[in-house]
């Protein structure tokens, strides 16, 4: 009787390219998902050299005017009616 049971391992299909590269491919996307968390979790100090560079283009920002836009001809202002009691 005791030479009648298969310890053979079952046999599994190779698995094809494309559950390869599904497999890789949801590593990856849980990788990059963790990579984003901690980035929210652990804060990283910001250094003087990193925060005096970004400056400079905000200053050039700052100097445009705003630009205001010009009441056309055509739409002449509506007059206010009176309130009725």
């Amino acid at each position: 009787m005791a030479s009648d049971l298969d310890f053979s391992p079952p046999e599994v299909p190779e698995p094809t390219f494309l559950e390869n590269l599904l497999r890789y491919g949801l590593f990856l996307g849980a990788i990059f998902q963790l990579i984003c968390v901690l980035a929210i979790i652990i804060p990283v100090p910001k250094s003087h050299e990193a925060e005096a560079e970004p400056s400079e283009p905000r200053s050039a920002e700052v100097t445009r005017k705003p630009k205001t836009a010009a009441p056309s001809a055509n739409k002449r202002p509506k007059k206010e009616a009176k309130k009725k009691r």
